[in-house]
């Protein structure tokens, strides 16, 4: 398996495959090109995809491009960050953050 050194766009249909089923902890960054805090917090998690690669998997989902993943989840505003580790959501962020507090959420 290659390893990840950006953040993986997944959607409704590559959520279950790409999250669910990997074998590393996954951040899921919850997003909306028209939200703002959303484009302002998209350097840190490409940078913490690069700087964790082949420990942890980074991936986006558009709100508006897969609500149903969203729905799901009980997303209701972005950015929203949840943390999966062996197929269950284990904590999450609702808000921007900084690397420090995404990286105090993956325990990395």
């Amino acid at each position: 398996m290659p390893t990840q050194t950006t953040a993986i766009k997944v959607d409704d249909e590559t959520f279950d495959e790409e999250v669910l089923k990997a074998q590393v902890p996954v951040l899921v960054d919850f997003v909306a090109r028209w939200c703002a805090p959303c484009r302002a917090m998209a350097p840190i998690i490409e940078r913490l995809a690069a700087d964790n690669a082949g420990r942890l998997k980074v991936v986006t989902v558009d709100t508006d491009e897969s609500p149903r993943i969203a729905q799901r989840y009980g997303v209701r505003a972005v950015p929203t960050v949840l943390v999966f580790r062996n197929g269950d959501k284990t904590t999450g962020h609702l808000g921007t953050a900084t690397k420090e507090k995404l990286l105090s959420l993956l325990e990395v």
